[in-house]
């Protein structure tokens, strides 16, 4: 296990492969599987049609690779200076792996490139205030400031004597980091390989929480930090983690919403304020919205004229208001699109 923070490795693997099966498996689906999914019916009620939204766009913020044949969003948290920076999973060695984007002037930039890794979540840390990264490619966490500055390699190596896969991030109150482990991505549902790791935000000591899960991808607190909702990718499942005082033992543990999604998968969550579960999919470019208890609130949508666009992956919304926002990917580009929360954002709806 890592236990310290070093400078930031210069290279560790041939970085194309890794970032188009990541790509492939992670979110971009095919365009062709995706439209044949179409609009899906979602657990909890069945033979009632949700309340949909329809989201608005902010602006594009990638185009297709050349060298990788996709792009693929993720990761929006908005950083102290108001910004929403984002990440590009499969962006190729020297171009843009982390962007921040302004939502007001709608203006993209570059902040942060290396040679090898594949970002695939970003949350700032309420300990320093860095920007931690999630590497699929490496197996570990990076931070960097949010300027693009002074990178570090936070955690490497092995859990438990397994390397991770690390997918999603959240924060408890304390800067404790909770991670998806999606290993078994690429395997069948009925041989559930991933976990959930809790490193300590000081010493980068990781503890596997669960074990034996279908792919587990997002990850988010519940307002009061008291529980954890996981969704598992391959198993197209949230489930509920309730959690001791510490936060260092799973007390409790369940599934909580069932996603009939076709050929869609459940990809990164978000919670508002009132405890609501934000889901994004890939597979096709919608966010479904869930109370607490499981219903369906409302489904978040594109323009019905909008092509090329087939997974909304993750989502973020501006911490004190309900201004959101869904990282939109496809044959199209990478795009950022906004519409309006059900309830206030909070550190649990802001990155991961």
């Amino acid at each position: 296990m890592g236990n310290q923070i070093v400078p930031i490795r210069s290279s560790v693997l041939g970085a194309l492969p890794a970032l188009v099966a990541v790509g492939l498996l992670l979110g971009c689906a095919d365009p062709a599987t995706a439209d044949a999914a179409g609009a899906s019916g979602v657990g909890g009620r069945p033979h009632e049609p949700a309340p949909e939204r329809t989201a608005k766009l902010v602006t594009q913020v990638t185009a297709i690779h050349e060298a990788t044949g996709m792009t693929l969003l993720e990761g929006p948290t908005f950083g102290p200076d108001g910004g929403l920076f984002v990440v590009d999973v499969t962006a190729p060695p020297g171009e843009p792996k982390v962007l921040r984007v302004d939502v007001e002037a709608r203006d993209v930039a570059p902040v942060f490139t290396d040679e090898d890794s594949a970002y695939t979540s970003a949350q700032f840390s309420p300990a320093d205030g860095r920007l931690y990264l999630t590497d699929f490619a490496s197996g570990g966490i990076d931070s960097i400031t949010a300027d693009g500055d002074d990178p570090r390699t936070f955690f490497s190596g092995d859990v438990d004597g397994l390397p991770m896969r690390p997918d999603d991030v959240a924060f408890d109150e304390s800067g404790n980091l909770f991670v998806t482990d999606t290993t078994g991505y690429a395997d069948p549902t009925w041989e559930p390989q991933g976990r959930v790791v809790r490193i300590d935000g000081e010493t980068a000591e990781a503890t596997v929480l669960a074990g034996d899960l279908p792919a587990p991808n997002g990850i988010s607190f519940t307002p009061d930090f008291a529980g954890l909702w996981v969704s598992h990718n391959t198993g197209n499942r949230v489930d509920y983690l309730g959690l001791d005082a510490d936060r260092t033992e799973v007390t409790t543990a369940y599934p909580a919403i069932y996603f009939s999604g076709g050929h869609s998968q459940v990809d990164s969550t978000a919670v508002d304020a009132d405890g609501n579960v934000y889901q994004g999919v890939h597979g096709q470019a919608k966010v479904f919205v869930y109370s607490p208890v499981g219903e369906l609130l409302t489904t978040v949508s594109l323009p019905s004229k909008v092509k090329g666009l087939t997974s909304a992956t993750n989502i973020a919304i501006k911490p004190g208001t309900t201004d959101a926002y869904m990282t939109v990917s496809g044959s199209a580009g990478g795009f950022v699109y906004e519409f309006e929360a059900l309830a206030d954002g909070i550190r649990q709806s802001n990155g991961g």
